[in-house]
Order: structure tokens, then sequence, then C-alpha cells
């Protein structure tokens, strides 16, 4: 299983985790997502993750990853 990790800066409340996880999941290959709003970063597990596509799902969700 692969694991990529993002900062989200802008996530701040559960709506921000919801909406991002919400996203995310959606992408094909990922099976685990893991937010933690103390340090701003999103933890993807999966199989043949593709970073653009988890970055566009960031985006959709309404925020931007680094």
């Amino acid at each position: 299983m692969t694991e990529i990790t993002y900062t989200v800066p802008d996530m701040s409340c559960a709506h921000c985790t919801a909406a991002v996880t919400t996203e995310l999941g959606r992408v094909s290959g990922v099976r685990k997502v893991e937010v933690d709003l103390d340090t701003k970063r999103v933890v993807v597990h999966g199989e043949d993750l593709d970073d653009a596509s988890l970055k566009a799902a960031i985006v959709t969700a309404g925020y931007e990853a680094t």
C-alpha cells in the first residue's frame, strides 16, 4: 500500500475534514484518508495513487494542497 502526505493549510474544522475526505475517497485506488487539523496534514493510503488526481480532488473540495 502506498502513502502520500499533503499539507492543506486552509483546513480548520470538521466540515473541512469531511469535504476533503469525501472528495479523496472518490479517487481510484484510495483506501483510507487520515486528516490532522492540528498539523494541517492529509495522509492518503491506497494502491496506484495518482498525485495529480489526489490534488485535483482536494481542489474540488475547495482547498489547496502542497
